[in-house]
């Protein structure tokens, strides 16, 4: 390839890159450790970075220092946070696993088997908050004011057949009438 055709396809490559560069939500972190979001133009904290990754869309944190694509490392910081909290999602047995696996010869395949996992995962959970979307419709206290209803009816139920025929020493009602309901 002449040097030409080099320095074009590299032009072709680097608009590409600052194309899609341009949705993806840029976070700095500044040598005070605080990290600037440039979308909102305000300083935000690990917590807030934690926030924009549940609300999904693309977003990176760069050093202001070096320009160097530090999000993993903002990553594995937030999880650490996480996980030093009482609200934890890995026991110590996995984490030691884990561990194991960074110097292993399985490696690579170990993260290949987690990253199809998580999205598999990812995937259901969606179906999941669907169906449970569809069931509940739009008052979703409705159902469980409905679910609440009916035990109430079910223990009322219940207590008068147990103390009718505690009193009477028959049941209250037939089996064949609690059926039906």
């Amino acid at each position: 390839m002449s040097k030409q055709a080099g320095k074009k396809a590299g032009r072709t490559n680097e608009k590409a890159a600052r194309d899609t560069q341009e949705d993806v939500r840029v976070i700095k972190k500044y040598p005070n450790r605080r990290l600037y979001d440039t979308a909102t133009s305000r300083y935000i904290t690990l917590s807030q970075v934690r926030e924009i990754i549940r609300q999904g869309g693309p977003f990176k944190v760069v050093d202001t220092n070096t320009d160097e694509d530090i999000t993993r490392h903002i990553l594995v910081q937030i999880i650490t946070e996480q996980e030093n909290s009482e609200d934890t999602v890995f026991t110590t047995d996995m984490l030691v696993k884990m561990i194991r696996f960074y110097d292993g010869s399985t490696r690579n395949m170990f993260s290949d088997f987690m990253d199809r996992n998580l999205q598999i995962f990812s995937e259901q959970h969606k179906a999941w908050q669907d169906q449970m979307g569809q069931i509940m419709g739009a008052h979703p206290m409705s159902v469980f004011t409905n679910m609440t209803r009916k035990n109430l009816d079910f223990w009322r139920e219940m207590q008068d057949n147990f103390f009718s025929s505690e009193l009477t020493g028959k049941p209250a009602k037939d089996s064949d009438d609690s059926a039906e309901r």
